[in-house]
């Protein structure tokens, strides 16, 4: 009898690394037009960004249906195995909702966990439970410790471009049209579940100035638990300049190459566009 973890590709987690942790992952779809795709399985993170700057089509993602989740705890039930389920936030996504329908025949052996986050803040959480399933912890255990610790992570993250905000509905494009012209870029963050705009600055550096005042504001990052850093699109310029001016907040906990850092796939991609970072962590 074993513990598995479960999660969907809205963490953002390679299928590599979830191979190497023992993670098993559902796959979100991203649409574009007729043509739809699996989420790190038919569609890599490269991919979808070629995609997404070449064509005019804007995509949209779906929830992962109940019957999906339900098949992965028919064979945790049939194993004798015991699983924890970490989804992304309920009130970004209707994945929750999926596999709180498909666990009502499989409480007893299978534990949910509504992350209230998404892409790297999901992610590592879904990394504390394999650190905790690896020290011997039982599915209700872990699920304790996430539900607890889950209040301590912050996800800060800054936008390069409004255009998706725009091409989604979530800003009209008067705002996005004055945005580019002024170079105004966003800073947001995950809040209560919920994103949250924690302010816009005016050109590059005036932006990583705020980003680095928002992280400051957040609290110290406690280094004994996951971190991450995260980009969208096809360049990593833009990450590596903010770990170049923000250095001092690692300095003498990790060196600079060894910050773990994963790239952004569909499910949030598709909202943010490409060029822009994230920087999550568990606040001491």
């Amino acid at each position: 009898m074993s513990v598995r973890i479960i999660t969907d590709s809205a963490s953002d987690i390679s299928r590599d690394k979830a191979q190497a942790l023992g993670i098993e992952i559902l796959p979100m779809t991203t649409v574009f037009g007729e043509e739809q795709y699996l989420d790190g399985v038919t569609m890599s993170h490269e991919e979808f960004f070629h995609k997404l700057v070449e064509t005019d089509v804007l995509p949209t993602t779906s929830q992962i249906a109940p019957f999906d989740y339900e098949k992965v705890f028919a064979e945790v039930k049939k194993a004798g195995d015991t699983a924890v389920c970490v989804t992304i936030s309920g009130r970004l996504s209707g994945c929750y909702q999926s596999a709180s329908i498909a666990a009502e025949d499989y409480e007893d052996c299978v534990t949910l966990v509504d992350s209230r986050n998404v892409c790297v803040g999901q992610q590592i959480l879904v990394y504390l439970a394999v650190r905790l399933r690896d020290e011997g912890k039982s599915a209700e255990e872990i699920a304790r410790v996430l539900e607890e610790k889950k209040k301590d992570i912050k996800l800060i993250a800054l936008l390069d471009t409004l255009e998706y905000l725009k091409r989604g509905g979530r800003i009209s494009p008067a705002v996005a049209f004055a945005g580019t012209l002024l170079s105004i870029k966003p800073v947001i963050a995950i809040e209560n579940g919920e994103v949250a705009l924690l302010g816009k600055a005016r050109g590059s550096r005036n932006s990583g100035n705020l980003l680095t005042k928002f992280i400051e504001e957040a609290g110290e990052i406690d280094f004994s638990l996951p971190y991450s850093l995260a980009y969208s699109g096809l360049s990593d310029a833009l990450l590596k300049k903010y770990v170049s001016d923000s250095a001092r907040f690692y300095q003498g906990h990790v060196a600079v190459e060894d910050i773990p850092v994963c790239t952004i796939g569909s499910t949030i991609g598709t909202h943010v566009g490409p060029g822009a970072i994230a920087l999550t962590f568990f606040k001491k």
